[in-house]
């Protein structure tokens, strides 16, 4: 039997504070030994890694948890918490998990070890596989008792919480999928006939929601330029989910003693407009969750926005604008991107094929996590050259060549020394794209895709889109909108 409590208690809780929670109070005393919600039955624990069980007992109470013949035990501290870490197996299962007090002992049944995933954002996240392509014949199909999901409730907190007044693992059947998140279940899906292992997904969304909500104050209050995020919602209202942090406090925090492989993101439309403040957000709300996870650099694989017609909200450069910020952000390691731009609705915000959104999503994992020799991405800009009138682009993600469908390549623009765009012709030639314009004898600049409504037709020949770039740095439009 090990004993191990103190020197992991102290390192996390520079990460995550227990006694700003909202629903347990500190100086409670519990009569029995109790756990949050996201362990219960059905759960699925993360494989081959050291998981974390906590919860809450009486102060100094002796707790004991077991799976399998591995125990380990500790005392509460003096505010009845607890926390013991297990190694878990390969996948597998199902398991018991037995935690054990002084007057309960609880078991946590039909427990599976295998691939945990969080996938958060906006509505685009949490719309239902009952509103996407094809459903009835989906949720007919969808008899995957080794899938499991976990809904977070859509909880708004002004301080962050330890946990939820409800919550529950359920496996994926035809009577439970329907309402899941459509982009999470595709993507776990894909995974588990890929993988043949259990799955595990937590759906922590909610429609129209701010990336600052999501995010810490803690880490919002790092940087100068959130001053006006900050200044926009001095006074907290329990009602308005577009606060900064309150999401993060309310659907994240609770979550983060929980051991997961990774996450998946779909947000963004939300920020439409103030791109240039989201090229330093984003970035800042993944380290955020990477910090106070406290498992790593855990993979983050997100998706590009796609194509919709914002009309007199935003200007038509605003959208390429947060493309653009979504691309940069592959510059933090273990992150992915999914282009969207071929299966969007320019007149729907939600498009419907959410099955290509998480299959597309899952090569990432694939690849990058499970080692699959894949194509995982679309072509990516990876520099030009100019060529007398004429700019070649170079990509990555297209070693095998890049592919045109249709008769030739639409949304490619090219402008001169005076900044001034027109269209131009573009020409495959290998892995790059050469482009020019009878109008520019001189050009400087490329844009491909540079329009709201850019549904472009660049593919490499594993069928995956290219993401829309610029090579130019001219003003963005969305500078100065905080």
């Amino acid at each position: 039997m090990q004993r191990h409590f103190g020197g992991f208690w102290n390192r996390w809780m520079v990460g995550v504070v227990w006694g700003l929670a909202g629903f347990w109070v500190a100086s409670a005393v519990w009569a029995e030994v109790r756990l949050p919600k996201i362990l219960g039955d059905n759960m699925v624990m993360q494989q081959q890694t050291e998981v974390r069980i906590w919860g809450w007992a009486d102060p100094d109470e002796e707790v004991t948890v077991q799976l399998q013949e591995q125990k380990v035990s500790t005392k509460a501290d003096t505010k009845g918490r607890w926390l013991v870490k297990l190694r878990t197996p390969e996948a597998g299962g199902p398991y018991e998990v037995h935690v054990i007090g002084k007057t309960n002992h609880i078991t946590l049944r039909n427990v599976l070890v295998g691939e945990v995933w969080v996938a958060s954002g906006q509505s685009n996240m949490q719309w239902p596989v009952s509103r996407s392509d094809n459903a009835q014949q989906e949720i007919a199909a969808a008899k995957y008792p080794k899938i499991r999901f976990f809904t977070v409730p859509q909880t708004i907190s002004d301080k962050p919480l330890d946990d939820w007044e409800k919550g529950a693992w359920v496996e994926c059947s035809p009577e439970t999928v329907a309402g899941f998140s459509a982009v999470a279940y595709f993507f776990g899906r894909h995974l588990h006939q890929e993988l043949g292992v259990p799955v595990g997904l937590i759906n922590s969304s909610w429609g129209g929601t701010i990336c600052e909500a999501w995010t810490s104050l803690n880490a919002l209050q790092t940087d100068e330029d959130f001053k006006p995020i900050l200044e926009r919602a001095k006074q907290f209202n329990p009602k308005n989910p577009n606060q900064p942090a309150v999401l993060f406090n309310g659907m994240i925090h609770p979550l983060l003693p929980f051991v997961i492989r990774g996450a998946i993101w779909y947000q963004g439309e939300s920020n439409v407009g103030r791109a240039a403040q989201y090229k330093k957000l984003f970035p800042i709300m993944i380290q955020d969750w990477r910090h106070r996870w406290q498992i790593g650099d855990f993979p983050f694989y997100y998706v590009q926005l796609a194509p919709f017609q914002y009309g007199n909200r935003v200007k038509p450069e605003c959208l390429p604008e947060l493309w653009e910020a979504q691309l940069q952000t592959l510059r933090l390691p273990n992150t992915g991107m999914v282009v969207t731009t071929d299966i969007g609705n320019i007149k729907d915000i939600h498009p419907t094929n959410k099955q290509e959104v998480g299959r597309r999503l899952a090569l990432w994992a694939l690849a990058k996590i499970h080692g699959k020799s894949i194509v995982y991405s679309g072509p990516l800009y990876d520099g030009y050259m100019v060529e007398g009138n004429k700019i070649r682009i170079k990509f990555r993600y297209a070693e095998e060549g890049l592919v045109c469908k249709g008769d030739r390549l639409i949304h490619f623009s090219i402008a001169g020394e005076d900044g001034k765009f027109v269209p131009a012709d573009a020409i495959i030639d290998g892995s790059t794209v050469v482009v020019s314009s009878p109008q520019i004898a001189k050009p400087v600049a490329v844009r491909f895709g540079w329009v709201d409504t850019a549904e472009p037709n660049l593919f490499n020949k594993a069928g995956l889109p290219a993401s829309p770039f610029r090579t130019d740095t001219f003003p963005m439009v969305t500078e100065g909108n905080k």
